[in-house]
């Protein structure tokens, strides 16, 4: 289904590896496939070697922090709005709701996406937000499987959030390639957990994140980045080699830095010890993360005694995609960290995906002559990058 998700990632892969090169007029980024596998390899054996135990690790890592700060210029980052939110059009489904939501990140700029939420009694519950990938048509929030991820999850307890890309879906005030996109959507990250803990069911001790290669990027960003986040399972996408094809990604220079090198890989080990989960496959950037990767991820974890909280599930038959199995994966690593009732969607000891709803894309739609788009929000990329110093 999503064959032609991977073939634009890898196509933006090979279209910047001349970016790869130093050029005095840019920032000295990594995108693309920048090493090659054992030169990815290799860097992180490199790494390891500099931190012998936890207190030179947590060194290593606030280092790797702040160059992701600083690379983003997240510090330089103007105040936020309130939240404001807009929602509508809630709908019962079997098991859950469905409810169009949009809330405001920076000042006349909206974060837009649906609200998945257990139907039954209250009580505190857990939330999950899920980020999704690139596809070409940009309407990634409306495909099946993200719905059937929400609605499942939503099925087992949780109260889900799943927000547009720039660009996808309801989110047209600016392009997808936005100069600083990786800055604003690591921004709307944070915001979606602020609206997400702003309702007052949301247990903020029980917070997941999971998305799939570029919102794998966001999943493992925004862990690094934000405590809030108790749980992670970015999908198919960490890589010593591959560093990502978008500027959404790697438009940044938050891998290359005057004071450090890193990877993906040390990135979603900062997730450290909390619990985390690589799902990887066997025909994309991934395909090395038994040998590779999650060894790696696993001697950071060790380090806190924490090694039954990492996980890798690798499928080596599988392609670059979210598709059922790697949801069954993310179903179970999630219930049991977050405390998600999983027998809610078994069937034979299986889950079982048939009772989602699949709406079609006008009724998930925020933005519509019903519910316009606010006056006060900014157009054009020249306006939306006014709002990021």
């Amino acid at each position: 289904m999503l064959t032609r998700f991977l073939l634009v990632h890898i196509c933006l892969a090979v279209a910047l590896q001349a970016v790869a090169q130093p050029n005095p007029e840019k920032p000295d980024l990594r995108q693309g496939a920048y090493y090659s596998e054992a030169q990815g390899a290799e860097k992180l054996r490199e790494a390891a070697r500099t931190y012998p135990d936890r207190a030179a690790w947590e060194k290593r890592a606030a280092l790797i922090r702040q160059g992701i700060r600083d690379g983003m210029a997240l510090d330089a980052q103007p105040a936020l709005a309130p939240l404001n939110p807009i929602r509508h059009s809630v709908r019962s489904m079997n098991g859950y709701t469905v409810e169009n939501v949009a809330f405001e990140s920076l000042p006349g700029f909206f974060v837009t996406g649906n609200l998945y939420r257990p139907a039954g009694t209250g009580g505190k519950r857990a939330a999950v937000l899920c980020t999704h990938g690139h596809l070409p048509s940009l309407d990634a929030r409306y495909r099946e499987y993200v719905q059937q991820r929400c609605a499942t999850l939503a099925r087992m307890g949780a109260v889900v959030f799943t927000f547009d890309m720039l660009g996808y879906g309801d989110s047209r005030q600016c392009s997808h390639k936005l100069p600083k996109a990786l800055t604003l959507q690591t921004i709307n990250s944070r915001r979606a957990l602020d609206f997400l803990l702003s309702l007052p069911e949301v247990d903020s001790s029980r917070v997941g994140v999971t998305g799939e290669s570029g919102g794998g990027t966001q999943t493992f960003l925004l862990t690094a980045l934000d405590p809030r986040v108790k749980v992670a399972a970015p999908v198919v996408m960490v890589s010593a080699h591959f560093f990502g094809g978008c500027t959404c990604e790697s438009g940044m220079p938050i891998h290359k830095r005057p004071t450090h090198e890193t990877s993906n890989a040390e990135i979603a080990a900062l997730a450290a010890p909390r619990p985390l989960l690589l799902v990887s496959d066997g025909k994309d950037w991934t395909k090395n993360t038994p040998q590779v990767e999650f060894p790696y991820v696993q001697r950071v974890y060790r380090l806190y005694d924490a090694l039954e909280q990492v996980e890798n599930v690798h499928l080596p038959d599988e392609g670059h995609d979210y598709g059922p199995s790697k949801r069954a994966a993310a179903y179970r690593f999630l219930a049991r960290h977050l405390q998600l009732d999983l027998n809610r969607v078994l069937t034979n000891g299986q889950i079982d995906e048939r009772p989602n709803t699949i709406l079609e894309p006008a009724a998930l739609q925020v933005f519509t002559a019903e519910h316009p788009l606010p006056t006060r929000a900014v157009q054009g990329d020249e306006a939306v990058m006014s709002l990021l110093r």
